[in-house]
Order: structure tokens, then C-alpha cells, then sequence
């Protein structure tokens, strides 16, 4: 026993001397058993789901799991990493992999295409909320101890010709590794990886490192390309000439609201007490969101080919509605915020709520919703033709959902008002994120009140979150669960309309028709060509059968 222990402190004490020379294979190795080992429960307990652990059988599957995501890591790294580039290289990932373990098991996201899209255009505001407390453990177990044995290690040189030599005798090694234990168990491994082909990206750290690649591969084409024209022939409809009013059309886009929790479709709670008292309001009670994370969804919501024909490089690549409404003679003006527009407003006006303007509402250092009704009002003001008009809110955004209202809108109490979710009491999560629902309901009725009062334009009112969120159901948090496996929490969105007296009238609308089609199925895929239609613009782009007041109005 002494002779172990003797061994194992002679060994620490010439790392901490910076005395032991590995070659760079096994640094390698030891690299892809720390991922395998720590950084990977999730995609194993998910992968074993369902597996009596007491059978000899399953940890032989756990096992060869384990050496699978060995070899892939190994392979992965063993592709670049050369003499000059393996210790920054490791250094980056295991300081990736920490932040990556920590919002994993956290909040149990999955760091698929759409989630790291997500990553990279998240501002400041929304990722300081993220660096909550409980990080600083995680980064000291999957960072700092791993860079610190690091940068302790010597790695050992060889000519080129011995160390290709090796480096292909060690990756050769790997995939045999790896295609003896998938072949042990074949069966079990291909059922799992073709049933739940979502785990794959609970694989870490190969799963962000594969999706980063592949979002900077469309943004570089992306960036080589002019985007697409939609609706290039759009024209004004020919009863606009009798029109005697201006038109303004309101889109509020809201954010991470969920149907469940919204007042006028259902919930235990009275949650939109002030839309429910507004005379005129049409609520969606089935409403189907196109993705479970905003960078998905805003671009999907104003293209015309939505969810149902999904082509994310062509919906990136192609103009938007608002540039369709803007080419038949509209101002048209994207009000954001929140983190940017995701490049549906690139071709068209696009300004940010004016603190100057509304120092109530930006007082704490943040604009709060109610800096909207502010630049609706101005906007209106200004503008004496046709207007159409979207208002991206902050809405429900997570984890600091408390942070998303004013003091006065702390009706449910208590509420968390810590962005670290797992520390908080599931009814006090609950709590913040209604009152913060409550507060969208006073923005957007505050927003009908504004467009009733101004006299001068026939006036409508789309309100429609661009996903759900989770709060805690079966463990998961916030959102962007892939959208096949996704919960309804995050696919079903609320979503209301309002009119103003003489905007029906203006274009043969029926207005209680709306209000028998609010009962139907919908999804975001109508809201395209539905504008379209409400605001009687002629194109060949749009599509009567995803108007849903196409039948509402007279021909």
C-alpha cells in the first residue's frame, strides 16, 4: 500500500515541479476521458433511460458508451491538434466545456444549431442575467483544476515522421476502439441514436464544437449572397385610392410568453385582467409557435414559408413581410427592445426605445416594455401616411424573469428574484414569470388604448409570442428544447387581435368572423400572409389558405 502512495505523491510533486513530460497523444487521452467521464452525464442518463443498471447487460451498454465518447473526442482532437496548438486548443475547450456543463445541467438546454445561433447574438443584458454564482464551482472543477494540470505538464517532441506515424497508429486506434464497442452492442446503440437523435447534442464537448461549425458555415454564406426578394410585384390593393384614412398595423411581438399561463385562454390566474376589461379583443386560443428559441422563430414568423415547408438557409437568405409592405408604398419600423431582429428588419427602419423619452420605463439602466407605448405614440405622430409598425419586447425573457416588470406589478408573491432558477421554489418562479405576464398585458393594452385614442388612422393589433418557456417541468428551464421533442409549453404561444372602429369597415372586414376563427388551429405560418391580406397588399407571394380572415372578408 505504501509503495502506491509513495508513487502517486512522487508523481504530484514532479507535476507541481512542471517535471512530467507526456506524449501529446496522451495528453490527449486523458483530455477525452475528462469530457467522457464529467462532462457528459446528461447524454448518458439519457442514453440509459430506461436500463435496469443492475444488469450486467446494461453496463456493458454504459461501458461501451463510455469508450465511444472517448475515441470521438480523441479522434476530434487528434485531427488538429499538433505540437504548437495543444495546449490552447485544450485550454479553450475546457473553459468552453465549463460554461457549456454548467447551462446544460442547469437548465437542461441542448446545444444544438439553433441554440448556439442563440449564444451568439446574445447582448450584455441577456447573458449577464446568466452568470449567476452556482458558475464559479463549475468553472473551478471543469476549468481552472484541468488548465492548472495543464499547464503543468511538458509534451514530449519527436521528428515529423515519427510523430505522423504515431498520431495515425493513435487515431487508427481509436476508431477500431470505437467501432468494437458500437458493434457490442449495435442494436441497442443505433435503436437509441435513431429514436432519440436529439442526444446527440448532449454530447460535449463535440456538440457545441459541431454546431458552432455549422452556424459559421451559413453565416459565411449567408454573408456571400444578397438576400432573396419576396414579393417583388407587391402593389397597394385597388381600394386603397378610396380609402379616407391612413392605416397604421401594430405588431407586438412578445417574448417567451406561454399560452399556459396566459389569462384570456384558460389559466387558473387572471393574468391579462386589463385585456380581458378592453372592449374588442380577440383572443387565439391554439396557437403553434415555428421554433422553441428566437432565433428561429423570428425569422420563420415573417416568411412566407414558415414552419410547414421549413428551409432555414432560404429563410435567412430571402426578404421578409415587412419588406413585401414596405415595397407597397408603407413606413414601415421595427422597434426593438430586446437583442436585435435576427435580420428579419435588415431592409426596412429600425430604431430603439428612446430613454430620454420614457425615463420611467428605462430607469433601471434597461428599458422595460412600457418604453414601446412611447415610441408607438411618436411614431403615429409623425407619420401621416400608412404605417405599419412591430414592437419586439423584452416580454417574459428568462432567467431574471423579475427583472422584466415594475414594483407595482408584483402582484404573485412571492416571487424568485434570483436568475440562478433551480435555487427558487417552483411557485415562486411561477410567480415572476405571471407578473411579468401581467405586465405585457398592461403594455399591450396600453397599446390598444393609444391606437383607439388617435383618431386620425384606421388602426389593428397583432399581439404573438415568438416561443414558450419552460419552469421547471420534468427538470427543464427557460427554452430551445429541439423542436420534435419539445414541450408544448414551448410551442404553444398566445396570441390576440384588436380593431379599430372604422378599420373593419375600411376593409369589409367581419369582425366577429375573427372571433369564430380565434377558435381554430393556427400557427405562425398564417401571420405572413394574413398581414397580407388585413393590410391588402397584392402579391404573388402571398397564399389565401394561410390568411386566416381571408374568409372574413368581403370579396
Amino acid at each position: 500500500m505504501r509503495r502506491p502512495l509513495a508513487a502517486l505523491f512522487s508523481f504530484v510533486q514532479r507535476l507541481a515541479a512542471g517535471q512530467v513530460v507526456l506524449s501529446i497523444e496522451s495528453v490527449l487521452l486523458l483530455a477525452s476521458l475528462f469530457f467522457a467521464l464529467f462532462c457528459n452525464g446528461l447524454f448518458l442518463s439519457g442514453m440509459l433511460a430506461g436500463y435496469d443498471m443492475a444488469q450486467p447487460d446494461s453496463w456493458l451498454l454504459g461501458a461501451s458508451l463510455l469508450v465511444v465518447l472517448i475515441a470521438l473526442h480523441f479522434a476530434l482532437l487528434g485531427l488538429v491538434a499538433t505540437r504548437w496548438t495543444t495546449k490552447p486548443l485544450l485550454a479553450l475547450l475546457f473553459v468552453a466545456t465549463a460554461f457549456a456543463v454548467h447551462f446544460m445541467s442547469r437548465y437542461k438546454v441542448y446545444l444544438d444549431t439553433a441554440m448556439l445561433r442563440n449564444v451568439m447574438a446574445t447582448d450584455v443584458r441577456e447573458a449577464r442575467d446568466l452568470m449567476t454564482w452556482s458558475l464559479i464551482p463549475q468553472l473551478l472543477l471543469y476549468a481552472a483544476i484541468p488548465l492548472w494540470l495543464l499547464s503543468r505538464i511538458r509534451l514530449q517532441q519527436r521528428t515529423f515522421g515519427r510523430a505522423v506515424l504515431v498520431r495515425a497508429g493513435a487515431l487508427l486506434l481509436a476508431l477500431l476502439a470505437a467501432g468494437g464497442a458500437i458493434f457490442a452492442n449495435f442494436q441497442d446503440i443505433a435503436s437509441l441514436m435513431r429514436n432519440n437523435r436529439e442526444l446527440r447534442f448532449l454530447v460535449t464537448p463535440a456538440n457545441y464544437i459541431y454546431s458552432l461549425s455549422q452556424v459559421a458555415r451559413s453565416q459565411a454564406k449567408e454573408a456571400d449572397r444578397p438576400r432573396e426578394a419576396v414579393g417583388a410585384d407587391a402593389t397597394p390593393g385597388a381600394a386603397w385610392a378610396e380609402r379616407r384614412k391612413p392605416v397604421v398595423m401594430v405588431m407586438v411581438l412578445g417574448e417567451t410568453a406561454r399560452a399556459a399561463n396566459w389569462g384570456l385562454s384558460g389559466y387558473a390566474r387572471q393574468t391579462t385582467p386589463e385585456l380581458a376589461a378592453e372592449e374588442g379583443i380577440v383572443n387565439f386560443a391554439d396557437v403553434t409557435s415555428c421554433g422553441t428559441d428566437t432565433e428561429t422563430s423570428l425569422p420563420c414568423i415573417f416568411s412566407p414559408w414558415g414552419r410547414r415547408a421549413y428551409d432555414e438557409t432560404r429563410i435567412r437568405r430571402s426578404e421578409s413581410v415587412l419588406d413585401v409592405v414596405a415595397r407597397a408604398g408603407f413606413r414601415v419600423v421595427w422597434v426593438d427592445n430586446q437583442s436585435g431582429c435576427k435580420g428579419v428588419c435588415d431592409g426596412v427602419e429600425s430604431i430603439r426605445p428612446d430613454p430620454l423619452k420614457s425615463p420611467a420605463a428605462c430607469a433601471g439602466g434597461e428599458c422595460q416594455d412600457g418604453a414601446l407605448v412611447d415610441s408607438l405614440k411618436q411614431l403615429i405622430g409623425e407619420t401621416p401616411g400608412n404605417l405599419l409598425i412591430v414592437l419586439h419586447q423584452m416580454g417574459n425573457h428568462g432567467p431574471a424573469y423579475f427583472k422584466r416588470y415594475p414594483d407595482a406589478f408584483k402582484h404573485f408573491t412571492p416571487a424568485c428574484e434570483d436568475p440562478d432558477l433551480p435555487k427558487c421554489s417552483n411557485e415562486s418562479i411561477v410567480n415572476a414569470y405571471d407578473n411579468a405576464i401581467r405586465y405585457t398585458d398592461h403594455v399591450v393594452a396600453s397599446l390598444v388604448r393609444t391606437l383607439r385614442d388617435h383618431a386620425t388612422h384606421d388602426s389593428a393589433l397583432l399581439y404573438v409570442s415568438d416561443h414558450g418557456e419552460s419552469l421547471g417541468e420534468k427538470g427543464l428551464f427557460l427554452h430551445g428544447v429541439p423542436y420534435k421533442i419539445a414541450p408544448d409549453v414551448q410551442t404553444k404561444v398566445p396570441m390576440v387581435m384588436w380593431f379599430s372602429a372604422g378599420f373593419p369597415a375600411s376593409f369589409a372586414l367581419d369582425g366577429g368572423c375573427i372571433g369564430k376563427v380565434a377558435a381554430t388551429p393556427l400557427s405562425h405560418d398564417h401571420i405572413f400572409h394574413t398581414l397580407l391580406g388585413l393590410l391588402d397588399v397584392k402579391t404573388s407571394a402571398y397564399a389565401r389558405d394561410l390568411d386566416f380572415s381571408a374568409g372574413c372578408r368581403k370579396p
